[in-house]
């Protein structure tokens, strides 16, 4: 277990230790961002009938270039009161039906009207059919509209509602538990004593988890002792189903998650991954609680949240696909041979080129707060030149 595993046999492996939560159904506003739970198949037909697109006049193409005689109005939202006769046209505004016999829509901007009379003024409808929404050109009643394992983004909620939907099946939210560790961590705001510093994981991975279908769960940091750190973890775990320490991750003696998670009874599945920042990362189980040790350094923290804890809330949300996705991009300037381990560069994108920042301190959050872009390094990379196209992890 203290071999460094390469990073996505770690995200293997943790999402192994994992099944998605309990199917529930929720409100189309309450399932926005979570992820669906089974396909759904549509209720009814999209268009329901063959729609204008457009405000003007239904016709027959056939009868071009007319003179019609308009015999009824038809809005969005009502039905035509006869089929259109020969030589008959049906003013209409868009999104409302055509009549029966009806093909075309002359658009009104090409079109003259006098009293009931009506006759073409421009060019007229290309082709049979123009500026008409076909019935079930959308969709049709009984298609599958989503699928399991799909992120409900606004679009696929107004999908669904269009659908026939007003509730979906999607998994419970997964509570997840943030508690830090270290003697020298005061509050955010506290005025500090000697040898302390402000504790900014736990509110940089709640605002990281903010926009997650996830109930948090903030707890106080706790101090290096090993009882106290046992007991925590103990209670914080058997009410979550992730819990997340940040810190005492290492091998130093005041690093006592390890042990003390051992001690609380959890059943650790590996330890230390191959990457930059972040090596110091454990993953396992203790009782229903999947357990996630990350680094202390917020650099660490955060990009180890990223590749392992929005995942790991996925694979529980029941995401098809629950692991971060990468673009190619060139660069904007070169950069160095990398060592043997999966190298994160904070990096800035300008004009689509990836520029790495200058400070690459795994202590220090000014880089990570101005970057927008994570440069992926692979273990022993040779270097590479300006205009190179390289992985990069965009930052929301």
């Amino acid at each position: 277990m203290a071999d460094l595993l390469p990073l996505a046999e770690a995200q293997a492996r943790l999402l192994a230790l994992a099944e998605p939560l309990p199917i529930e159904r929720a409100s189309l506003i309450d399932a926005a961002g979570r992820w669906l739970a089974a396909d759904i198949a549509a209720h009814v037909d999209h268009p329901f009938a063959d729609l204008s697109a457009m405000d003007g006049y239904a016709i027959r193409f056939a009868e071009l270039p007319g003179p019609w005689r308009v015999t009824q109005e038809v809005a969005a939202g009502a039905m035509p009161t006869a089929p259109l006769a020969p030589g008959e046209a049906a003013r209409i505004f868009t999104g409302a039906p055509l009549a029966e016999g009806a093909d075309t829509i002359l658009i009104q901007e090409e079109a003259a009207r006098d009293g009931g009379t009506l006759r073409l003024s421009g060019e007229g409808p290309p082709a049979n059919g123009a500026h008409v929404r076909r019935q079930g050109s959308n969709f049709r009643t009984g298609g599958v509209v989503l699928n399991a394992g799909d992120r409900l983004t606004p679009p696929r909620i107004g999908l669904a509602a269009m659908a026939g939907y007003a509730e979906l099946p999607v998994r419970r939210r997964p509570r997840v538990a943030l508690l830090s560790t270290g003697d020298e961590l005061a509050p955010p705001g506290a005025e500090l004593k000697p040898g302390q510093i402000h504790e900014s994981n736990t509110p940089m991975l709640a605002a990281l988890l903010g926009s997650e279908p996830a109930n948090l769960i903030l707890h106080s940091p706790i101090c290096d002792n090993f009882e106290k750190l046992r007991a925590a973890i103990a209670a914080a775990a058997a009410d979550a189903d992730i819990l997340v320490t940040t810190g005492g991750a290492s091998v130093g003696d005041h690093d006592l998650v390890r042990p003390a998670l051992e001690a609380a009874g959890a059943k650790l599945d590996f330890w230390k991954v191959a990457m930059k920042p972040g090596k110091p990362l454990m993953a396992g189980r203790l009782g229903d609680c999947t357990v996630l040790g990350l680094p202390g350094n917020p650099v660490s923290a955060y990009v180890t949240a990223l590749l392992f804890l929005k995942p790991l809330i996925a694979r529980l949300g029941g995401a098809a696909d629950p692991l971060p996705r990468t673009v190619r991009l060139p660069l904007g300037q070169s950069v160095p041979a990398n060592g043997p381990r999966l190298d994160f560069l904070r990096a800035t994108i300008a004009d689509g080129t990836v520029h790495p920042l200058q400070s690459q301190d795994s202590g220090a959050l000014t880089a990570l707060a101005q970057a927008d872009a994570l440069l992926l390094r692979p273990p022993h990379a040779p270097a590479a030149d300006t205009g190179m196209f390289a992985d990069v992890l965009i930052l929301a």
